[in-house]
């Protein structure tokens, strides 16, 4: 099947593409294929745009020995495996504009298991109830569509994983996340690649009307200083969690891809704390397990 959903996610990667360069602007996707013993994919990179610093969609389509440390990370055993996937990551100009993260797979073992992953969040400088509400309710109308237990089970799923325990801080707002959903027969893998894909069209649609609606509202030198923070935890999570990047590493996947989540500019600045009543207090305050985002 593996085939087929790379058919798929190639689509997706281009339709993506295109909807966020006209959301720019300016700013055009280069392109670079790349082939390395275990497969191929391409990356995607749009850089110094009018709205988007830098964002990232990279498509790869691999194969190879499926070694211990694979194995641990996904908790199964298996020889060889074959995947494919979407991942990508926006980083915007503007403070008032969030970071947005999404990510479809879809794994095969030679034992025969099967499974699809993924899931999009969104990482706010300054959290905004209404955004964030917004956004979760276009998740959860495309998770109702394929199965009313997806969105409180994945939201539950992001809140857990997009989370520095080092912080105590959530990553941003959350979204979804799900790993390991088996299809046990034909009509399954139908809907799980329809969901995935589903997903896939839905990120750039999502981040599009964001880019109209903040890009152009103006912020200090204290807001953009305040963002280079942020993007440091996003910096934090990224290396010292984030299993899509321990996994590339561990599978001889392209660095140089795999890398580019990171923003162009973090920085780290030692026991800040944010001004009384300030909206960057607010935002820390904000940065919880379990908030119920649609009925805020």
């Amino acid at each position: 099947m593996i085939s087929q959903v790379a058919s798929h996610y190639r689509d997706i990667q281009e339709r993506a593409c295109e909807m966020l360069e006209n959301a720019d602007g300016a700013a055009k996707f280069s392109r670079n294929s790349w082939e390395r013993e275990i497969g191929s994919g391409m990356t995607r990179v749009l850089e110094n745009g009018e709205k988007i610093e830098k964002a990232a969609i990279n498509f790869s389509h691999v194969s190879g020995e499926y070694s211990p440390e694979m194995a641990k990370m996904a908790g199964r055993s298996a020889g060889s495996f074959a995947a494919t996937g979407i991942s990508s990551i926006i980083h915007p100009v503007s403070p008032m504009v969030p970071i947005i993260h999404m990510n479809i797979r879809y794994f095969e073992l030679n034992d025969g298991a099967s499974w699809f992953g993924g899931g999009i969040d969104l990482t706010p400088h300054y959290v905004d109830k209404a955004e964030a509400s917004w956004f979760h309710k276009k998740l959860k109308r495309t998770c109702d569509q394929f199965d009313e237990n997806f969105y409180p089970d994945f939201k539950k799923q992001a809140d857990d994983y997009f989370f520095l325990p080092h912080r105590n801080e959530t990553r941003g707002v959350g979204g979804i996340f799900f790993d390991q959903l088996e299809p046990s027969k034909e009509e399954e893998f139908d809907k799980l690649l329809g969901f995935s894909s589903a997903l896939g069209y839905l990120y750039p649609e999502i981040y599009s009307q964001i880019l109209g609606e903040k890009s152009k509202l103006t912020y200090t030198e204290n807001e953009k200083s305040w963002q280079y923070l942020r993007r440091g935890r996003y910096v934090e999570f990224n290396l010292l969690y984030d299993r899509g990047t321990k996994f590339g590493l561990a599978s001889g996947g392209n660095t140089e891809s795999i890398l580019l989540s990171l923003p162009s500019q973090a920085n780290w600045q030692y026991q800040y704390v944010p001004d009384e009543g300030s909206h960057e207090e607010e935002t820390l305050s904000l940065l919880k397990k379990d908030i119920d985002w649609i009925n805020l």
